[in-house]
């Protein structure tokens, strides 16, 4: 008997990213830490390769080898795309942040490498089995960055915090995923949603029984309320370099699951996953918006924010329509940019033995640095959604879709709780132009971070002023 031979080009990014991180992996082992800027340097060469051969193997229309497990479609090429630059811009980031306290090793850019190959992994997982295996991955590599620093009792707390409640969540996941098998008898999320189109209402309540089981594993994974409670503490426990690639480029793989799991695999049930989505959507702007206001640490502020943004995230997929999932995959785009200048501006302002991470930390700013001000203004207005910014024209589109869906009473609740929320953007701002300079000094950081976080900043401004390039290319992945 013979088998066909899979086109091994459709994969040819995810061996490349795990051939080489294996490779570093063993380099690393050799090399003395006054020259693990090899490291660094072998890890962001993969990246720009992985980005290169992404575009060189990209095919038109969709394409699926491993009996469906693995698909390459329009949607995975423009995921992987941002992922890889993503990475590459925390990894800048990080840096000199690493070196500054004993943690430039070369496990943190190899897990980063491996958690990135998982999110790959689950941007184009056409099955249960590959979507959980790239899942896992990725979270048992985050597991481990956020316990990173080893001598530090909040970084080990928020791991633990993070491990037991991720292992919950993947449970739940995994036993959702178990029960649709026993319903339909396929791990295919295309074939799944075809036989149960065709199963008539007795597949109906064992079909919902394993859809919430799912819809609370996606929501752990966001960081929806209710299943919000391990956010704010990892994202303040964790070294802020592992809190800001924890807290951007999952959300681009978290987007993709969504996509296969509930939009192809379970676009059946799309009225049951939406109700589902509706009470999130309502719970997270009231609490992340409203909570957010009484935080005096900026990680913890952005990580109550980071709720709101989902909600935001989740209201795309409520219309229903490809206008409205592209509106989503536009705002994706534009929070992992946001939170990219948020956290690495923190990291930006740090030093060693000084975290910068109390909101009062920003006091003074403009008088100390004018530019940088300017950058974390640009930041937080388009986190507050302010006109002419990208984050504002990201919610207009959102908000368009919910309104075109007929959801306007629910567009209204948003817009009222963003106007809530741009209470603590705006007490930054505040706090950087109109008080008192604290006698911190600016610490000196490569040019290479300062020139990327310029131009972080004027791409959020960039993108308010002229979005329909990236809206093009977001409407054209998800058609």
């Amino acid at each position: 008997m013979s088998y066909p031979v899979p086109d091994l080009n459709l994969v040819l990014p995810e061996i490349f990213v795990a051939g080489m991180a294996c490779l570093i992996l063993v380099i690393d082992l050799f090399l003395k830490p006054e020259r693990r800027g090899w490291t660094y340097l072998l890890t962001q060469a993969t990246l720009v390769g992985a980005l290169v051969i992404t575009l060189m193997t990209a095919q038109e229309g969709v394409q699926q080898i491993f009996n469906g497990a693995f698909i390459a479609d329009p949607l995975s090429v423009m995921l992987k795309s941002v992922v890889y630059i993503v990475v590459f811009v925390v990894f800048l980031y990080s840096r000199s942040y690493l070196q500054a306290r004993d943690m430039y090793q070369g496990e943190y850019f190899v897990l980063g490498l491996f958690g990135m190959l998982g999110m790959m992994i689950m941007i184009s997982a056409g099955s249960f089995i590959s979507l959980y295996l790239g899942l896992e991955l990725m979270s048992l590599s985050l597991y481990a960055l956020v316990a990173f620093k080893r001598d530090s009792s909040e970084a080990s707390e928020a791991a633990m915090k993070y491990f037991v409640l991720g292992a919950i969540a993947s449970g739940m996941l995994l036993y959702g995923m178990s029960m649709l098998y026993g319903v339909t008898g396929s791990l295919d999320m295309a074939e799944i949603n075809e036989r149960l189109m065709r199963g008539g209402e007795g597949l109906n309540l064992p079909m919902m029984f394993g859809l919430a089981f799912i819809m609370a594993g996606i929501a752990f994974k966001l960081g929806a309320v209710p299943f919000h409670m391990w956010l704010p503490d990892v994202y303040h426990g964790a070294p802020t370099s592992v809190t800001l690639y924890l807290g951007t480029a999952p959300k681009l793989a978290a987007f993709a699951m969504i996509v296969r799991l509930l939009v192809e695999g379970l676009d059946v049930a799309q009225e049951s996953w939406q109700g589902m989505f509706y009470i999130m959507i309502v719970l997270s702007l009231l609490i992340g918006n409203v909570v957010a206001i009484a935080q005096t640490n900026i990680k913890r502020m952005l990580a109550y924010s980071t709720i709101s943004h989902v909600a935001f995230l989740l209201l795309g997929f409520l219309s229903g329509s490809p206008a409205g999932y592209a509106s989503a995959l536009f705002y994706t785009v534009v929070y992992a940019i946001m939170a990219l200048g948020g956290f690495g501006m923190i990291m930006l302002l740090s030093r060693k033995g000084f975290e910068s991470d109390r909101i009062d930390d920003f006091r003074g700013l403009n008088d100390r640095s004018p530019w940088l001000a300017f950058i974390m203004m640009i930041i937080m207005f388009s986190m507050a959604g302010v006109p002419l910014t990208a984050g504002f024209y990201a919610k207009l589109v959102v908000l368009q879709a919910a309104v075109e869906a007929n959801m306007v009473g629910l567009a209204v609740f948003a817009v009222i709780m963003s106007v809530i929320g741009a209470f603590y953007y705006l007490r930054v701002v505040k706090l950087m132009y109109f008080d008192k300079p604290l006698d911190e000094p600016i610490p000196a950081q490569p040019l290479d971070m300062r020139m990327v976080m310029s131009a972080n900043g004027l791409l959020i401004l960039f993108l308010g002023f002229m979005p329909g390039l990236l809206m093009t290319l977001c409407r054209q992945a998800i058609l």
